[in-house]
Order: C-alpha cells, then structure tokens, then sequence
C-alpha cells in the first residue's frame, strides 16, 4: 500500500482532526486513547496511550 501524506490544519479552537484512514494505516481504532506529544525536535508523535504506558513501565521512556 502507497502511503501519502496528509495535509492537517490547527483550528482556530485549537482542535485538530486527523482523516479516519490515516489512523487506519496505522492501525488505530476509533475506541483507542491517544497520547499526543512533541519529541523535541519538531515532529508531533501519536501513540496509543497503552503502548506509551507500557514502553515506559517497562523501558522508562515513551
């Protein structure tokens, strides 16, 4: 499958929606907790709040 990028827009109420197929590339399901981070360089990073949870319960580090 050919992955293209996907233009997102900041709303002026500070909400951002991401396209439903997008999430389903990644394998997120709409029932799934995200957790939303910067890694300190620039990218936003979207996690699933039990992977995230796990990583850093058992490696100490998202």
């Amino acid at each position: 499958m050919t992955r293209e990028p996907t233009e997102v827009s900041v709303e002026p109420d500070e909400r951002v929606e991401l396209p439903l197929g997008l999430l389903t590339e990644a394998s997120v399901d709409v029932v799934d907790n995200l957790l939303a981070f910067s890694d300190g360089v620039g990218p936003i990073v979207l996690r699933r709040a039990f992977d995230a949870i796990d990583d850093l319960l058992s490696h100490g580090t998202f």
